[in-house]
């Protein structure tokens, strides 16, 4: 029976001395697609319509970073410092080429990779991220969030104010709480304290010349939400045009969660440019 997000069962491997927790899903394809989450952002947050169907066409790794849901050691306070542990995660199961698939955080940590090549990485996807230097909202858009008391944080945060992508996101959240057992729990500030940081102080590096986005040779779709208020989209249009071999797609009426808002787009999107 072919595994999904809901039923895959947790395995952990050491990693820098640390014990990763992650789950396989899909079948034992050749092609091997590693996920890498958002701020605070666990196994479970990721939405099943996404990985289940990303599954159909390459075997899906997702997995908790140090210190975060299910894993131990100590969460890093730096972009390269998290990088370093999937480099290792990757390494550890022997998985050779990867392709990326990075929301947010999780599109940093791909950047560094795809630039300093310490491991094979075919293809990546980019979605709700920043370049170095990037403009960021974190801390006011968070705070803004839960001062709305909304049933989940996650609608103001990643979805636009409109009456379509509310009900969108509803039907997100909906998606991401049908695992029931072994769930990756949150960590609170011994996760988001140095994630924010991290997230920071990439987008306060001064790089006007995008040297960093001008070395990454690696073929990239960038994804992005027309309103993404955390990370603006003039982001990925930055990225698109620095990057040397980029693809861009924004998404209307969409908040920083766009690739959940749109799943079936998104993933459409997402086959179709790791089968090129």
């Amino acid at each position: 029976m072919t595994t999904t997000l809901e039923t895959a069962v947790t395995e952990y491997v050491d990693v820098r001395g640390a014990k990763l927790a992650y789950r396989r899903i899909g079948h034992r394809f050749a092609r091997k697609l590693v996920l890498m989450q958002h701020f605070t952002g666990t196994m479970d947050a990721w939405d099943p319509a996404v990985v289940n169907a990303l599954a159909e066409v390459s075997e899906v790794f997702v997995f908790d970073n140090a210190g975060v849901g299910l894993s131990n050691g100590t969460t890093p306070e730096t972009v390269e410092g998290m990088a370093d542990y999937a480099e290792g995660f990757i390494s550890a199961l022997g998985l050779g080429e990867v392709d990326l698939l990075g929301f947010s955080l999780g599109g940093f940590l791909a950047q560094v990779m795809a630039a300093r090549k310490h491991v094979a990485i075919g293809r990546m996807v980019v979605a709700g991220s920043a370049p170095a230097g990037g403009e960021e909202h974190l801390l006011k858009v968070v705070e803004e969030a839960f001062a709305k008391k909304a049933a989940d944080v996650r609608l103001p945060l990643f979805f636009t104010p409109s009456a379509k992508s509310q009900a969108l996101g509803k039907t997100f959240i909906e998606r991401t709480l049908v695992r029931s057992h072994d769930r990756a729990p949150d960590k609170g500030d011994t996760v988001s304290d140095p994630q924010a940081k991290s997230i920071i102080d990439w987008c306060a590096r001064l790089d006007p010349d995008h040297q960093s986005l001008r070395s990454i040779k690696t073929p990239t779709l960038i994804v992005h939400g027309s309103d993404d208020t955390m990370f603006p989209s003039g982001n990925a249009y930055t990225m698109f045009k620095n990057m040397p071999d980029a693809t861009l797609i924004i998404y209307p009426d969409s908040g920083h969660g766009a690739l959940f808002q749109q799943p079936e787009t998104f993933v459409s999107h997402v086959t179709i440019f790791l089968e090129l």
